[in-house]
């Protein structure tokens, strides 16, 4: 089942540290969110394999998009 990564806060995508295919264990770093000039690391909910990334650098997203989906 697919597990959806949603911004936890409005802002900028700083940048991507995961591309489509990647392994990733539960908490790996996925990408970086810049709200009132802070950095914001968004981490994997859980291991599996990005399937899908919906986003990319510059990007805005609002609280609750969704930017990564892991398989």
């Amino acid at each position: 089942m697919a597990e959806e990564v949603r911004a936890p806060l409005a802002g900028n995508i700083w940048s991507v540290l995961v591309e489509v295919g990647a392994k990733v264990d539960e908490e790996d770093e996925l990408l970086v969110i810049e709200a009132l000039k802070m950095e914001n690391l968004v981490y994997a909910p859980c291991a599996g394999t990005i399937k899908e990334i919906r986003v990319k650098k510059g990007d805005k997203v609002e609280e609750d998009d969704v930017m990564i989906v892991i398989e």
